[in-house]
């Protein structure tokens, strides 16, 4: 048992980032993070060794946000994320602050559904059939949503695209005056 706890300890981290994404609030995700682990630590029985005990646990802190949203309990879950976003650790060149500040943009202008299938595989590393079973959604699924936020953040850096997926396209509002 020792064992386990000391593995879930380890997945505290992982579990705060998720929270805080969802939440977008630091106090809040940490009251998620130990609502999840309150929950997984008396559930710890249903837990088979041998699967993916992160994956376990996402699909707990993502259960009780929904069961918190469903209870009126997070008013202003999806709030302004400026706060959040907006303290990005980057050295003094002011090409980098503005590459990290473009790509920042560019994600937070995804779908929800984006945006958290790229933070699931392509920054906490999760396997297709993690997320899918995280998201409850088929890994075909998983699999279209990343590729499509993927595009589209190449679009967006590279210029060719201003939209969000699934938005109505920007009409360009600049002309050139000669």
């Amino acid at each position: 048992m020792t064992e386990i706890l000391e593995l879930v300890e380890a997945e505290i981290p992982r579990l705060r980032r998720f929270a805080r994404y969802l939440t977008r609030d630091i106090d809040q995700a940490d009251d998620l993070v130990q609502e999840c682990l309150t929950r997984a630590v008396a559930k710890i029985d249903s837990w088979k060794p041998g699967t993916n005990l992160r994956a376990w646990l996402f699909v707990i802190l993502r259960n009780c946000h929904i069961n918190e949203l469903r209870r009126g309990q997070r008013m202003n879950a999806m709030g302004d994320t400026s706060s959040d976003y907006d303290i990005i650790p980057t050295p003094a060149s002011q090409e980098a602050h503005i590459s990290l500040l473009e790509v920042r943009n560019a994600y937070l202008n995804l779908s929800e559904e984006h945006r958290e299938v790229l933070l699931l595989v392509a920054i906490e590393g999760l396997r297709y059939e993690e997320a899918a079973t995280i998201l409850n959604v088929a890994v075909g699924t998983v699999r279209s949503r990343l590729s499509r936020a993927r595009q589209t953040l190449r679009d967006v850096l590279e210029g060719e695209q201003t939209t969000s997926v699934g938005a109505t396209p920007r009409v360009a509002s600049e002309t050139q005056h000669g």
